[in-house]
C-alpha cells in the first residue's frame, strides 16, 4: 500500500473511531478536499485492508445497514459485559413475538400481528418499538380504518448486527420461543444469537412468502 493509501487508511481508521455511528462510503469521502477525494473502489480497498488489520486485534470492521463501524469481536462480549454494572433492558415475549413477526412479515398491520398471535397487541409494544426506532410506519392499508403499516429500520438491522433483511435467518432455523423464560435479556438472547424467537405455530413458510414481493421491495428501499 501507498504512502497516500497509509494516510486515507489512518483518517479512515480515525473517522470510524470518532464517529461513534455507522460510516457510509459517501460520509467518509466527504470529509477529504475535493481534489484529495478518494474513490469508492480506492476506498473499498481500505476498507478490506483495516479489516484484516483487525484480525489479530480485540474488535473488527463490521458493515452494517448504515455503514460500517468497528465493534468489539463478539467471542469479547462475556468480558466486556462487565464494565457496565446495569442490565440491558428485558422486554416480555410478546415483544419480542411482535418484532419477529414485523421483521419477517413486513409490511404489516397491528391487526395482522394479532390475528396471527391470536391476542391483542398492546400499544406500549408498538411504542416501544417505535422508540427505540426498530420499526417505523411505511404507509396505511389500503381498507376501511387504513391501519398503519410496520416495517423495520436501519437502526433495527444495526443493532442485531445484519447489513440486510437478506441476512435474517430462514424460518427453518428459528427455535421455538416457548423454550425460552418469559423475559428475554435482548442483548444475551438476539443480539448474539442474530435470531428472533416464534413459536412455529405463530408463523409458517406459506405466509411467508405472500409477503415476499412486498418484503423485496422494502430491500430495495433499504439500499
Amino acid at each position: 500500500m501507498s504512502d497516500v493509501d497509509n494516510k486515507v487508511k489512518m483518517i479512515v481508521e480515525g473517522l470510524l473511531m470518532a464517529a461513534g455511528r455507522p460510516l457510509t462510503l459517501d460520509n467518509i469521502i466527504a470529509v477529504f478536499a475535493k481534489n484529495e477525494q478518494p474513490d469508492r473502489a480506492e476506498l473499498k480497498t481500505v476498507m478490506e485492508a483495516i479489516s484484516a488489520d483487525c484480525d489479530d486485534r480485540g474488535f473488527e470492521l463490521k458493515q452494517v445497514a448504515s455503514g460500517y463501524r468497528f465493534q468489539v469481536k463478539q467471542d469479547l462480549s462475556e468480558w466486556v459485559a462487565k464494565l457496565w454494572e446495569e442490565r440491558p433492558p428485558r422486554y416480555t415475549r410478546a415483544l419480542l413475538e411482535t418484532l419477529a413477526l414485523i421483521a419477517y412479515r413486513q409490511p404489516i398491520t397491528r391487526g395482522d400481528i394479532e390475528e396471527i398471535r391470536g391476542v391483542g397487541v398492546s400499544a406500549n409494544i408498538i411504542r416501544t418499538l417505535l422508540d427505540r426506532e426498530w420499526i417505523r410506519v411505511v404507509g396505511h392499508r389500503d381498507v376501511p380504518g387504513r391501519p398503519a403499516m410496520f416495517a423495520t429500520t436501519k437502526q433495527f438491522l444495526d443493532y442485531f448486527n445484519l447489513k440486510s433483511l437478506q441476512e435474517l435467518p430462514p424460518l427453518s432455523e428459528i427455535k421455538e420461543l416457548a423454550q425460552t423464560d418469559q423475559e428475554i435479556d435482548l442483548a444475551d438472547e438476539l443480539a448474539q444469537q442474530r435470531v428472533i424467537d416464534l413459536p412455529e405455530d405463530v408463523i409458517d413458510e406459506a405466509s411467508f412468502e405472500q409477503n415476499e414481493a412486498e418484503r423485496a421491495q422494502l430491500l430495495e428501499e433499504e439500499e
